[in-house]
């Protein structure tokens, strides 16, 4: 009776894997593309951030109901400025503060942050998301701008996009202290709020030397303000305010500071 004996011929290694994690790069636009998606694919978030500022480009420049001294300019040269300000607003601040908050609550935020992305990985894909979107409004507000008769000068284009890179900043740095601090309910209604007070209160769809009295002072402190007259003085005088770019800086640096400080991933 025969016993077999074990081979001693060596069995081959499997070769490394040399297929790693995606590159830190890859990383966050993947995970900005997602961010632009989800916002673009909600139909409440589509409503706020597209379809209300287009409505109100249309309400204000083809109806005569809200009398507006354009200082010389058509109602649409005046208004399209502004509006491309609320756009901005919307989907830096509103979309992006509800969105994150929720996030948070789902503990989504959490799960991430212990990815490869990271949490700085994560904060600049929410930024690129942002801009994403900001993107395909401005191009939808410029469409529909331009049939109506709006013709800007090439000149201010560039202005104006330094304007909405600073009003985005300023406004993303409130979103994310908002919706790092307050429960995720709280945020659906305090960012609302505030969205409505920041464009009643500042000089968004028009200009602060239109309002009464202290107001018009207040409105140039305010970042909403500040955005409002920086994009129509881009495209309307070819040329910024420079307190308004001083007032952009001032919030986004003391928000980003307190987003920054107090901010809870859970």
């Amino acid at each position: 009776m025969s016993t077999a004996t074990p081979s001693t011929t060596p069995r081959p290694v499997p070769a490394p894997s040399t297929a790693g994690a995606a590159s830190a790069r890859r990383r966050v636009l993947s995970q900005s593309a997602f961010e632009a998606r989800a916002i673009l694919r909600n139909g409440e978030q589509l409503m706020v951030t597209i379809l209300l500022p287009v409505m109100a480009l249309i309400g204000l420049t083809q109806t005569s109901i809200v009398e507006i001294d354009t200082g010389g300019a058509s109602r649409i040269d005046f208004m399209t400025p502004g509006v491309i300000a609320l756009a901005v607003m919307s989907a830096a601040f509103t979309s992006q503060s509800i969105a994150t908050a929720f996030d948070r609550r789902n503990g989504v935020l959490r799960l991430m942050a212990t990815t490869p992305l990271g949490r700085g990985g994560l904060l600049t894909s929410k930024i690129i998301g942002v801009l994403t979107v900001e993107a395909v409004q401005i191009a939808v507000i410029t469409v529909v701008a331009v049939v109506l008769g709006w013709r800007p000068d090439p000149a201010g284009i560039p202005l104006a996009v330094v304007a909405v890179l600073l009003g985005t900043a300023a406004f993303t740095s409130l979103a994310l202290l908002l919706a790092g601090t307050l429960r995720a309910e709280g945020v659906l209604a305090v960012a609302n709020i505030v969205l409505v007070l920041l464009v009643v209160l500042g000089a968004v769809l028009t200009s602060a030397d239109q309002l009464p009295g202290a107001l018009r002072h207040v409105a140039l402190l305010l970042p909403s303000g500040a955005l409002g007259e920086a994009v129509r003085g881009a495209f309307l005088d070819g040329a910024i305010p420079a307190f308004s770019l001083v007032v952009l800086f001032g919030w986004t640096a003391a928000l980003g500071w307190g987003a920054g400080k107090l901010f809870r991933w859970s």
